[in-house]
């Protein structure tokens, strides 16, 4: 892992440095390139434009880790108000939660409650649920979550992280499911002994293990979706090329990419045809997000130098 990518992912999770730099102009200028506001009805005004070019998204409020679990009843009634909103708004979005934004880490069943309550509003709304991954120490419980809820219903998908060693291995339990699962290549800071140091390691077990999820055996099975979920291009070419030589049909997989990067590409995917989904991050604890955006690109942090000087 390079030096910079190291202290960014360090620094998303020092809050001294995340009380300042939420007060710096040209930090909060910034971030504005990778999320149009912190309310909802801003990322909802982002996503309504992108319908007629074809490019479908996903809305996540920030935030993980609540101190106590009223603040998880809160969560709850907010993604009920943004599944209302969605459907008001007539545009394919889906949501994605934290399992410890509604109370994983206080009481797991009323985590489990408050996620059932979001599925069945989704259900009503015909709207997905994805439940996002965290850091490496909340992968089995996240894991185990997803599987309870996947008993109640198909309508539910979740994050897996490519750079985790035991990725490979859980790849193939959520497979005999039928999963929906948004492949990401990872973006806290971990040990290496648990998770690849090297990109080259991560990006070629992403592809591994895409490739795997695209295997008959995989998307054979009701419920089964790929998200790619990466803006490294030549990754996603190598995976264009497993789709087209396995034949896999377009409803099988989409592609999935964050607001503010890579836009043209986004364009580029929707307009041939390809099924395309933007991830689009909202609310005020933005910084950790932030800073996590910045690690994965050495070109973010060129943005943001240059913002300085606004």
């Amino acid at each position: 892992m390079s030096m910079m990518r190291k202290a960014l992912l360090w620094a998303s999770t020092n809050a001294w440095i995340r009380e300042n730099a939420m007060r710096t102009g040209f930090v909060r200028r910034s971030v504005s390139k990778f999320m149009p506001g912190e309310k909802i009805e801003d990322a909802i005004s982002a996503a309504v434009p992108l319908k007629p070019t074809k490019i479908n998204t996903i809305l996540t409020r920030l935030g993980e880790n609540i101190k106590n679990i009223g603040e998880a009843d809160e969560v709850c009634e907010h993604y009920l108000k943004v599944i209302d909103l969605i459907k008001g708004a007539g545009i394919d979005s889906q949501i994605s939660v934290k399992p410890t934004q509604l109370g994983y880490d206080q009481n797991p069943e009323i985590c489990v409650k408050h996620c059932m309550r979001l599925i069945e509003r989704c259900e009503q709304t015909n709207t997905f649920f994805w439940l996002d991954m965290e850091s490496s120490p909340y992968v089995d419980g996240t894991i185990t979550l997803f599987k309870r809820l996947r008993q109640r219903t198909p309508n539910i998908g979740i994050a897996i992280q490519a750079y985790l060693f035991r990725t490979e291995k859980d790849i193939e339990e959520l497979v005999a499911l039928g999963s929906a699962i948004r492949m990401v290549k990872g973006a806290y800071l971990e040990p290496p002994s648990v998770a690849f140091p090297n990109k080259a390691d991560v990006d070629e077990n992403y592809f591994k293990i895409c490739a795997r999820l695209l295997q008959d055996d995989a998307l054979s099975r009701p419920g089964a979706l790929l998200h790619i979920a990466t803006h490294d291009i030549p990754l996603q070419e190598r995976l264009m090329k497993v789709i087209a030589d396995r034949k896999i049909a377009a409803d099988r997989y989409e592609f999935a990419m964050l607001f503010g990067i890579q836009t043209a590409r986004q364009q580029e995917l929707a307009s041939q045809g390809v099924r395309t989904r933007c991830l689009i991050s909202y609310g005020e604890y933005w910084f950790p997000w932030y800073m996590r955006r910045l690690a994965e690109r050495p070109a973010n942090v060129w943005f943001v130098v240059k913002n300085m000087f606004r």
